[in-house]
C-alpha cells in the first residue's frame, strides 16, 4: 500500500480575500474527507511574500486541519527554520501536538530564498548557526526543565504529547544538513532522491553516537491530478500546473536539488516531463509509486476541479489498493 499524501499550499495567483477565504475552508473540508478515507497525511508549507498568496502560516493551518479531521497526520514540509522564534515555536509546536494526539510531523529547513531573510530582518549568512540554535532550543524546551538560553534560564510548557518529542525531521540537501541532523540524532529528510547524502549521514551518526533514519524521498515522486479525460484537464487547467512549476524553477538555483523541479516552459512541455501528472483513477492505481501525492488546489485550480480530483483519488484509487 502506498503512503498517501493531500497536499495544500494555498497558492492562488487571482485571489481576492473572499476568494482565499473559500479556498482556505475548502481545504480543510478536503483534509476532512481524506481523513475519513484513510489518506495518511495532509502536507503544507511555508513561504512569505509570495505574490500568488503561498502559504505563510503552516502551523496555523495545521491546528485547523487537526480540529476538522481524527486520525490523519499532518506534515509541515518545510518550515524556514532561522525565521522563527526558537522558544515561541517550541510552545507552538507543543500545543499542536497536544492538540493532536501526536499527529504533527514537522520537516525543518533553512530555505533558498534570501528575500525571505532580508524582508524579516534576518541575516542569510547566520541560517546555519540560526537552524542549529532553533533545533537545539526546540529538543531542550520539550524536556519541560529549565535550560540555559541565550544567556539566561528559561523553561517552556506545557510538554508534548509525543514522548520524547514531536515528530521533527532536518530537511536539505546539503552536507551541512546531514550532517546537523546526524550530530543531533534527528531523523533527516533530504530535498531529493539523494542516497549518497543518505550515506554520508548514517557515517555521521556512527561518528556521533546517535541514531537516525532516513525519509528518502523515492525517485520518482510526481505531483498528481486525478481526471477522467485527462486530456480534458490539461487543456483547461494546465496554466495551474505551469503556474506552480514556473514559480517554483524562479527560485531553485542550479545547486539546489529538489523532487519537485522542472524546466518546462509550456504546459506542452509540463505534460511531457511528468514532474507534474494528471491520470485516470486505472493509471494512478497501476503506477507502482512508494508515496501517491495528490496536489488537488495546484496554482490556483478551481476548488470545483479539486474535489473531482480528490473524490476520484479517495473513492476510486484507495480502495483497489487496499485502504
Amino acid at each position: 500500500m502506498p503512503f498517501s499524501v493531500v497536499r495544500f499550499n494555498l497558492v492562488d495567483p487571482r485571489a481576492t480575500p473572499a476568494s482565499l477565504s473559500e479556498r482556505y475552508r475548502a481545504a480543510l473540508a478536503m483534509a476532512a474527507y481524506a481523513d475519513g478515507h484513510g489518506v495518511d497525511t495532509v502536507q503544507t508549507e511555508e513561504h512569505h511574500g509570495v505574490e500568488d498568496n503561498w502559504l505563510p502560516s503552516p502551523f496555523a493551518f495545521a491546528g485547523a486541519v487537526f480540529g476538522a479531521t481524527r486520525r490523519i497526520a499532518v506534515t509541515v514540509s518545510a518550515i524556514i527554520g532561522p525565521l522563527h522564534d526558537p522558544l515561541r515555536l517550541a510552545e507552538e509546536m507543543a500545543v499542536l501536538d497536544l492538540l493532536s494526539g501526536g499527529r504533527l510531523v514537522t520537516v525543518a529547513g533553512i530555505g533558498y530564498r534570501p528575500e525571505e531573510y532580508e524582508e524579516r530582518g534576518v541575516d542569510w549568512g547566520r541560517r546555519g548557526e540560526l537552524q542549529d540554535l532553533l533545533l537545539e532550543t526546540l529538543l531542550a524546551a520539550w524536556t519541560g526543565e529549565p535550560f540555559g538560553y541565550r544567556g539566561r534560564t528559561v523553561r517552556v510548557t506545557p510538554r508534548p504529547f509525543t514522548r520524547p518529542h514531536p515528530l521533527l525531521l532536518v530537511g536539505g540537501s546539503s552536507r551541512a544538513a546531514a550532517r546537523r541532523a546526524a550530530r543531533l540524532g534527528l531523523p533527516f529528510f533530504p530535498s531529493a532522491h539523494l542516497p549518497e547524502l543518505d550515506a554520508y549521514y548514517r557515517e555521521r551518526c556512527t561518528e556521533y553516537g546517535t541514531e537516525g533514519w532516513t525519509m528518502m524521498p523515492a525517485e520518482r515522486t510526481p505531483l498528481l491530478h486525478l481526471s477522467e479525460d485527462p486530456d480534458r484537464t490539461w487543456a483547461e487547467h494546465g496554466e495551474h500546473f505551469l503556474h506552480e512549476a514556473r514559480t517554483y524553477a524562479s527560485w531553485q538555483s542550479e545547486d539546489i536539488r529538489s523532487a519537485v523541479r522542472s524546466t518546462a516552459g509550456s504546459v506542452t512541455e509540463l505534460r511531457e516531463e511528468g514532474v507534474y501528472r494528471v491520470v485516470t483513477p486505472e493509471e494512478c492505481a497501476g503506477l507502482g509509486l512508494e508515496s501517491l501525492v495528490l496536489h488537488p488546489l495546484c496554482g490556483g485550480m478551481p476548488i470545483e476541479e479539486g474535489w473531482r480530483s480528490l473524490r476520484l483519488f479517495c473513492d476510486d484509487v484507495l480502495p483497489r489498493l487496499g485502504a
